[in-house]
């Protein structure tokens, strides 16, 4: 395999890290009020797509390979309850 083609699988390996990420932080600005907010949206984003790769990294060694749905289950409760602490969710 080349350099491109291991670029390749490494960017659509992430990629819905990614995506998910991305919409998180997007919808999140739609649906919330106008109040202050606690981080900027390039830090959310950043947050919420560091946390889908480890979960992604982590779902592929421990199932032993890519794309299992246990592995996506997994990726859509942890970046959503990052996004809930990064915009303080609790407090309403």
């Amino acid at each position: 395999m080349g350099p491109l083609d291991a670029l390749n699988h490494v960017v659509n390996f992430l990629a819905p890290a990614a995506a998910l990420a991305l919409m998180l932080v997007l919808g999140g600005r739609l649906m919330r009020s106008k109040g202050a907010l606690a981080l900027s949206w390039w830090v959310q984003l950043a947050i919420n797509f560091a946390v889908g790769a480890a979960v992604l990294v982590a779902g592929l060694v421990l199932l032993g390979r890519d794309g299992k749905m246990l592995t996506y289950a997994a990726l859509v409760l942890a970046c959503a309850s990052c996004q809930w602490v990064l915009v303080r969710g609790w407090r309403g």
